[in-house]
Formats: structure tokens, C-alpha cells, sequence
């Protein structure tokens, strides 16, 4: 169990480079372009956008000044990206301009309800149990002596060594020890959510790091302020201590079943 009296400053890396090119609508020929104010780069084209590693629809709608923003770049790629707009990859070609050939076209009440960094429930599971094999102990606001001001997270008790997975895709934006946490990861999730792993005994990734859903991250342990081995796992609404919200919530409206939360 912890006592979370530690802060942390969450250091972000520099997004990967950024990626452009034009496809001639008449000779279907593309063109490598820097990053310029895309949308004009060509009159008659259709300009469309290469995903770097770390790249979000929200982070390409604002860099490249996409009408309508994220659901709209989203709604116009739903045949390239699939049903969840959290999960894009690198490598991926989207159209800035109009929807992507052979685009379904889904309205934008399909968007307000996917999960994107949200608490919206997913038809899908968009996230995973961070521990498998795990016996759950304190819950989310659980009070006691262990906890300045009620417990931030949910922890399992699971023996030193078992494989700690992110819960979601998303980057490392902290990896690292605190004095009360011990060592521990968070990691960025699309737009809002950040998730929390502590008292580590292993760490293997570092700041930076794009995670893909359920990737091994870390060994849990018994680092920091704790009574005995456990992975403390919490969601935030920032990097920072301080902005939790009920984790098992969060896992569920992600499609993940949680039993018995202590």
C-alpha cells in the first residue's frame, strides 16, 4: 500500500517528425512533403498525412488546422483507422482534405462515443488489466493510516516479478522513482487519461516510449512506501499526483471486467 506524499514532474520527449504528402488526384503519383500549412499545398490535390510514432488525431488536427478537428480527421479516415480513433499507427496514410477512399462515413455521434481518452463506454475493450493473477486490496478512496488523504489508486497484491502491462496504448511521459512510490511509469493516454504504475521492482521502457495495449512494461515489486508486494495502479487527468479518478471506473467504461474490487 502506499502513501503518496511524493510530486513528480513529468518530462515530455519532442513528438516524432511529422510526415506529408500529396497525392496528384489525375496521375495518382505522391510527393514526400516537410510539414508547411498542408492543407494549401497544392490547389487541386488531395493532401494527406503520414502518422509518426506518438502521433494522436487530436495532435494532427491541430498541427495541421483540420476543419472540425480530431472527430472530423476521424470521420473522414474511419476505413483507415477502424472503429477505435485511439488506435492509429504509424505508418498509417490520412486524408487531411475529405474522407478517405472507401470511407464509411459514420456521423459524429459514433465519435462522441468512442473511446478517446474519454470515460465513454466502448463497444470494444480498449484497455487491459495492468496484472494478471492479481488479488485486489486497497480500492480507489479507501481510507486509513497508509493514506494522507484517502488511497489514489486500486492496488493487487501480486508476488515480486509479475509482468506489469499498459493498460492502453499510449507514451511514457515518466519512468522513474519517487520516494513514496518506489519506482514507477506513467503513461499518456490520447487526449485526457494518464495511468499511474508503482512500486516497481523493474522498469522497461523509458520516457518517450510509444506502448501498445497490454505491452509488457515492467516487473511489479515492493519499491517505495508499501507493507508488502503489490502494484498500485491509478488513472489521472494529468501527469501529476493529485488528479486521480476511479481507476476500476476507468477500466470498465474500457471494456475490461474487474471482479471484486476491494
Amino acid at each position: 500500500m502506499s502513501s503518496p506524499h511524493g510530486r513528480h514532474r513529468a518530462r515530455r520527449a519532442p513528438s516524432g517528425a511529422r510526415k506529408l504528402a500529396t497525392r496528384a488526384s489525375a496521375a495518382g503519383a505522391t510527393l514526400a512533403l516537410p510539414v508547411i500549412g498542408a492543407s494549401t499545398a497544392f490547389a487541386g490535390e488531395d493532401t494527406t498525412y503520414i502518422v509518426a510514432s506518438g502521433d494522436t488525431l487530436s495532435v494532427i488536427a491541430a498541427e495541421q488546422d483540420v476543419d472540425g478537428g480530431w472527430k472530423t480527421l476521424y470521420e473522414n479516415n474511419r476505413s483507415v483507422i477502424g472503429d477505435d480513433p485511439d488506435l492509429i499507427a504509424p505508418g498509417m496514410e490520412l486524408s487531411l482534405d475529405g474522407p478517405a477512399a472507401g470511407s464509411a462515413g459514420g456521423s459524429a455521434t459514433d465519435a462522441d462515443n468512442a473511446s478517446y481518452g474519454t470515460d465513454t463506454a466502448a463497444d470494444e475493450p480498449t484497455a487491459v488489466m495492468p496484472v494478471d493473477g492479481s488479488t485486489p486490496t486497497a480500492g480507489y478512496e479507501a481510507s486509513g493510516a497508509h493514506w494522507e488523504n484517502g488511497h489514489t489508486g486500486q492496488d493487487w497484491s501480486v508476488p515480486v516479478g509479475t509482468t506489469v502491462k499498459a493498460a492502453a496504448k499510449g507514451t511514457v511521459v515518466e519512468a522513474g522513482w519517487d520516494e513514496s512510490f518506489g519506482y514507477q511509469i506513467v503513461i499518456k493516454h490520447g487526449d485526457q487519461d494518464y495511468t499511474h504504475y508503482a512500486h516497481l521492482s523493474q522498469i522497461d521502457v523509458s520516457v518517450g516510449a510509444t506502448t501498445g495495449m497490454g505491452e509488457a512494461i515492467a516487473k511489479s515489486g515492493a519499491t517505495g512506501n508499501v507493507t508488502g508486494p503489490h502494484l498500485h495502479f491509478e488513472v489521472r487527468t494529468t501527469p501529476e499526483y493529485g488528479s486521480a479518478k476511479d481507476p476500476v471506473a476507468w477500466l470498465k467504461n474500457h471494456g475490461v471486467t474487474v471482479s471484486n474490487p476491494a
